[in-house]
C-alpha cells in the first residue's frame, strides 16, 4: 500500500539509551541531514512530534516580528 503523497508512517524501536532512528524515507521527505537540529514537541494527550528546527525558527521569528510590529504601533 502506498501512502498519500507527502504522508509517511512507520514504527521505530527505542534503543537502550532511549534513542530512536528517524527512518530514511522520513528524513528524505523533510530533508533532515546528519548534524541537523530537530525540535521534539511532546504533549501527554496528543503525543510526540519531531519538527525540523528551521521550520520552528521561521514560525517563532514570524511571531516575534508580528509582535514587534504591534509594539511599534503603540
Amino acid at each position: 500500500m502506498n501512502p498519500p503523497k507527502g504522508k509517511y508512517i512507520s514504527t521505530v524501536k527505542v534503543g537502550e539509551k532511549g534513542q530512536i532512528v528517524i527512518p530514511k524515507a522520513a528524513r528524505d521527505m523533510f530533508e533532515i541531514k546528519p548534524g541537523d537540529t530537530v525540535l521534539l514537541l511532546a504533549d501527554e494527550n496528543q503525543g510526540i512530534a519531531i519538527v525540523p528546527n528551521d521550520v520552528y525558527m521561521d514560525f517563532a521569528n514570524a511571531i516575534f516580528n508580528a509582535q514587534k510590529g504591534k509594539d511599534d504601533e503603540d
